[in-house]
């Protein structure tokens, strides 16, 4: 079963947008959400109740925000909770690599593989 993903605020726009234009070529679509479109995960929602939904939902963050996202996911597992992973992504990495980098990572690989740590993106 492919990997699941959700989109943090900041990356709503281009890399959306670059999945979204993938998944019409309809091979290997990337199942992915964004804060906000959910009901219950609304924009302007904290670091800690992302990674809490993200939980609940197995569903791996994908975000730009190095600079408190890896102290929220400590504190997240130092309370005994777990994640999916997170995925960060490098500024001013190219959307179609970003997305390509996606694609292979949830369909060919399995979502023990990125539980409880942050892997950085090209």
């Amino acid at each position: 079963m492919a990997l699941q993903l959700v989109l943090d605020e900041n990356q709503r726009g281009l890399l959306w947008r670059g999945i979204v234009r993938h998944n019409k070529l309809g091979i290997n679509p990337v199942d992915a959400v964004c804060v906000g479109d959910p009901l219950d995960l609304p924009l302007g929602a904290s670091d800690p109740e992302i990674l809490t939904w993200c939980e609940r939902e197995n569903r791996i963050l994908v975000s730009f925000d190095k600079a408190t996202l890896a102290a929220h996911l400590a504190a997240h597992l130092l309370a005994g909770r777990h994640s999916p992973g997170v995925f960060l992504i490098r500024r001013g990495s190219r959307v179609s690599v970003v997305v390509d980098h996606l694609v292979l990572v949830a369909h060919a690989s399995e979502a023990w593989e990125w539980a409880d740590r942050i892997e950085f993106f090209p």
